[in-house]
């Protein structure tokens, strides 16, 4: 009988869940095995919807003492257990959070089971399945001891069971209940992570493992807290100790790996430990061990991005407890970057400008630091073959302008690097990269609504001396992009190129009203009328005035839009359109 017959006869009769476990047992992990077993879930759980999750759990549960009861030992058949815990575990989504009668006798089973290493891998994701049944359940509590067993027998019999047992003690939710079992958990990670069992955890299962424990700090009080993370952190640190005591030599031929396995287990620590003191401590002693690493492995874009998300997020959640620990932090990406590149370290400066930006006691700094990075890179990005050669950068470093803008527009706006910064991103707006063309169209548009800032409106005026004097030219370039300097491949996405350079586009006309109309005008007028009727530019005119007007910007994208299809609508007409609007040549001579 087919998985399709099941499919129709479910609703008939519970009975019919006996044929769909039997059509679990004997499948090994081939392609086509897991195919079915796939269908057999999916059938599964259209019979707990028409029969209910508890009542098609009870039929499930039958299923498995039966089978229990011939698996006592690891050479006896086990492949029945598993068929049952696979259907069980397959309507976990159906089956009441508080249910009473039959989850509690499921959990006494497993522990019963013998640890045969694809059972217990099955058993191991059962626990991961019913994390929300333990933290709900009136009984869930009295379980965890038994299945904290479970999982430290997982972490030690195979690379299977150890991947499912690391997966199921990320989804558990009970943070708070396992408090009291912090050392047993502790015991767990340094089983995966150090190779006390019969094998090492792979560097996944690490951070499954660190972000479980690390949710599980957050819930501790603020004592027990500290003590709890730096014994985590210190498990962390001491293989990257070991390596740069052994000298700068060994450190730089690291292969990147050998320094992120562990890295990347901080940036889960500092992103997941929810406590902003403890962690500012934290990163206050590991500065050494992390400035050495910045020194030394600055050329190395794997390990510095790694390091960089970990400095993210401890900046993220620290805040403003990072005290000193941030100014040797940006002294020390600001020097690096001159000399390296590195986009990560324009990102990390975007998490420092959202979250100090508004402080008046790190202005000094921050307005050091974004003057020299900007100064920098506008020095790399002096053609559009820069930009196409490097757009990592212009991507991080527009989305760090955008933040500028955002946050500290008394630092940006007024600094002789802004001037600069527009002509760069006048010549990277036909970058053939999304990410980095829509980061700078992004840019463009919140210099464009500084007005809708209560922070940036004070700055209009100089606002306004640099785009004036540059708007025909910018106009152009995004009447270009919109028409087809930009392939069409990069309006096919739901946040369309498409939109963000039609946003710009009304964005500058609402700024600006007539003149920015007449900017549009003069661009519109290079088309010729055998690539655009008449009737078409002055439907996209008006959507230009009628923003200007103040009217809503997304009723005005279809007029907009619908220039950009008919100046796409074949190669010969897009030629004639990008060939009169030149938009490669608008940069060629400075803006006075």
């Amino acid at each position: 009988m087919t998985i399709k017959i099941f499919h129709m006869r479910i609703s008939r009769s519970s009975n019919r869940l006996d044929m769909v476990i039997k059509v679990c047992f004997g499948f090994d992990e081939t392609l086509m095995g897991l195919v079915i077993l796939l269908a057999v879930a999916d059938v599964l759980t259209d019979a707990a919807s028409v029969l209910g999750g508890d009542t098609t759990l009870q039929i499930l549960y039958m299923k498995l003492v039966e089978a229990v009861s011939s698996c006592r030992n690891e050479q006896s058949e086990w492949r029945p257990a598993e068929a049952a815990l696979f259907c069980i575990r397959a309507i976990s989504n159906y089956v009441s959070i508080v249910e009473a009668n039959v989850m509690p006798q499921v959990m006494d089973l497993l522990s019963k089971l013998p640890h045969q290493p694809q059972l217990l891998q099955t058993v191991c994701l059962i626990v991961g399945a019913y994390s929300k049944w333990l933290d709900a359940a009136p009984s869930g509590f009295s379980k965890l001891p038994l299945v904290i067993d479970i999982l430290m027998s997982g972490m030690r019999t195979s690379e299977d069971s150890a991947a499912a047992a690391a997966l199921a003690f990320r989804h558990i939710y009970c943070r708070k209940k396992l408090c009291a079992y912090c050392k047993q958990l502790f015991h767990i990670y340094y089983t995966a992570v150090n190779g006390e069992g019969s094998f090492k955890g792979s560097a996944e299962d690490s951070l499954h493992l660190v972000e479980a424990l690390s949710m599980v700090i957050t819930e501790l009080p603020p004592e027990p807290a500290k003590d709890a993370l730096e014994e985590l952190c210190s498990s962390v640190v001491t293989p990257l100790q070991e390596v740069i005591n052994q000298g700068p030599e060994v450190l730089e031929k690291k292969h990147a790996r050998e320094l992120t396995v562990y890295i990347d287990r901080f940036a889960y620590i500092f992103r997941y430990v929810n406590h902003p003191g403890a962690v500012a401590d934290a990163v206050h002693r590991l500065w050494p061990i992390f400035k050495a690493i910045f020194d030394l492995r600055a050329w190395d874009m794997r390990t510095m991005e790694s390091l960089c998300r970990a400095c993210k997020y401890a900046v993220r959640t620290s805040g403003r407890f990072m005290g000193i620990t941030i100014g040797a932090m940006l002294e020390e990406i600001q020097g690096l970057y001159q000399q390296h590149h590195q986009p990560c370290f324009l990102y990390l400066s975007s998490e420092v400008i959202k979250i100090f930006g508004s402080d008046p006691s790190c202005a000094s700094y921050l307005k050091n630091m974004i003057e020299a990075l900007f100064k920098h890179t506008t020095c790399l990005l002096t053609s559009i073959k820069e930009f196409t050669r490097r757009p990592d950068i212009g991507d991080d470093c527009f989305l760090l302008a955008s933040r500028c803008i955002r946050y500290c527009p008394q630092l940006f706006i007024p600094s002789s690097i802004f001037p600069a910064l527009v002509d760069c991103a006048m010549i990277g707006i036909t970058v053939q990269h999304r990410e980095a063309s829509n980061s700078i169209l992004t840019f463009l548009s919140d210099i464009f609504d500084l007005a809708k800032s209560s922070k940036g409106e004070q700055f209009l005026s100089i606002r306004d001396s640099v785009i004036i004097p540059r708007g025909a030219t910018i106009t152009r370039i995004l009447v270009a992009a919109l028409t087809g300097a930009l392939p069409s491949s990069r309006l096919e996405t739901v946040a369309s190129t498409a939109f963000v350079v039609a946003y710009a586009l009304l964005a500058l006309t609402r700024a600006y009203g007539m003149q920015a109309l007449e900017w549009a005008k003069e661009s519109v007028s290079l088309i010729p009328l055998a690539a655009v009727k008449e009737v078409e530019r002055i439907r996209f005119l008006q959507a230009l005035s009628d923003a200007a007007s103040g009217a809503d910007v997304n009723v005005l994208m279809i007029p907009v839009e619908e220039l950009s299809d008919v100046c796409r609508r074949n190669r010969t007409v897009q030629e004639i359109v990008q060939g009169a609007l030149k938009p490669l040549e608008l940069n060629l001579v400075p803006v006075p």
